[in-house]
């Protein structure tokens, strides 16, 4: 019923491609099943333009833009004021990070790693409650599956009445509206990711989950030796799956890491009640409350006041413990936060026990001097959002032009 009378080439592409979006956008069950190799990661980056092309990142993409979205809604509808802070500092003080710096003038600045310092400032100046949101700068030499040398951050900060749970509260109702949002707009997407890239829906549940950490380190010591023994099991099944096709170099790798999973499934009995989770320890708690909670978005409070940072404000029934926390999706950490310390001879007594310089950072103590709020927030890694909700495997697929400490291209 449709015939095309003329047809005219307004852009006339490469006559030789590095691959097409229909080879881009297999899923690993397609490629096994036509017999074809898949395509690198790196091949993929290279040629970031063509991958953009599939349904899946195309998806992807609108999605990120769809949680930068939801956030932004969310918390200006709650009366918080968006705020823009410099991201070339003066020092390089704001966390533990490793900072990028670069030649100012005569002299040097540094990327900024974190607004952190300035949403607290901003609150000093009768700005009760700020957002941000804004490219996040760490020169960390990380090359794991979720870092990335830059990223955005979803950053807020806000004072409180009575608790820090205020605050906290609001954090997780935004993630939440933030998921429901994502399931109402982007089916349609959802569905073009799951395609080639098989995923389970996010489960959660309101209010959110909210464990202290002692009530998270008994789950990991009651039910963590049985997960991480059932993943010791999955290795050797690929070990031995590779010895038989003869992938000799697979085998030899997975010696290490099958010796690392166990040696890390012995010690989990005796995680101490104030000892840190570890990156493994947050993976196997993420399978143990998705089978026991049934939610795999969930938060922790309460830390140990000795792994945070000096300038986080302890509980005031007993010391050892801390007004702070972190969020997890899928056993991923996604924001850590806190309650902030407002009393400036409190920061500097915390600094000088800790060792501390406070001088590079002394606007951020004076700001506290001229009567301070109590307040608390947090930040958000955008991609590690989407990475997270999507199940991912790599945060790269959910960036733009994502940056390691390999690639600054393109």
């Amino acid at each position: 019923e449709l015939q095309i009378l003329r047809a005219y080439c307004v852009s006339r592409a490469a006559s030789e491609i590095p691959f097409g979006p229909e080879e881009a956008g297999r899923s690993k069950a397609e490629v096994a099943e036509l017999g074809v190799p898949s395509i690198s990661m790196p091949t993929r980056l290279d040629n970031r333009i063509l991958d953009l092309r599939t349904a899946a990142n195309q998806g992807i993409m609108r999605i990120q833009s769809a949680v930068s979205s939801l956030f932004r809604e969310q918390l200006l509808k709650r009366d918080f004021i968006e705020i823009h802070s410099p991201k070339m500092i003066a020092t390089a003080s704001e966390g533990g990070a490793e900072v990028f710096r670069l030649d100012y003038f005569q002299g040097s600045a540094y990327l900024a790693q974190s607004p952190q310092l300035y949403k607290q400032m901003a609150l000093m100046g009768d700005m009760g409650r700020v957002c941000e949101t804004g490219p996040v700068c760490r020169a960390e030499p990380s090359f794991t599956h979720r870092h990335m040398t830059e990223f955005v951050g979803l950053e807020l900060e806000m004072t409180f009445m009575e608790s820090y749970h205020e605050v906290l509260d609001v954090i997780e109702e935004v993630f939440l509206s933030i998921f429901d949002g994502l399931n109402q707009r982007c089916r349609a997407e959802i569905e073009a990711v799951r395609r080639q890239y098989p995923f389970e829906d996010l489960r959660y549940s309101r209010p959110a989950l909210r464990l202290t950490f002692a009530e998270a380190i008994a789950l990991l010591r009651e039910h963590g030796p049985g997960v991480a023994a059932e993943k010791v099991a999955e290795l050797e099944a690929e070990q031995a799956e590779c010895r038989a096709k003869g992938n000799d170099e697979r085998a030899q790798e997975l010696v290490q890491i099958i010796g690392d999973a166990k040696a890390h499934a012995a010690g989990i009995p005796a995680h101490a009640d104030d000892e840190d989770l570890s990156t493994k320890d947050e993976r196997i708690l993420g399978v143990v409350v998705g089978r026991v909670k049934g939610v795999d978005f969930y938060t922790v409070d309460k830390f140990p006041l000795a792994l945070r940072p000096f300038y986080t404000m302890p509980d005031p029934k007993d010391p050892k413990w801390s007004n702070s926390y972190d969020l997890f999706i899928r056993g991923e950490e996604v924001t850590s936060g806190a309650q902030r310390c407002h009393n400036p001879d409190m920061l500097l007594q915390n600094a000088e026990r800790l060792g501390v310089d406070m001088a590079p950072i002394k606007d951020y103590v004076e700001s506290f001097k001229y009567g301070a709020f109590p307040h608390a927030g947090g930040g958000i890694g955008l991609e590690r959002v989407v990475m997270l909700f999507l199940q991912l495997d790599n945060i790269r697929k959910s960036s733009l032009f994502p940056r390691d400490p390999t690639r600054l291209t393109p």
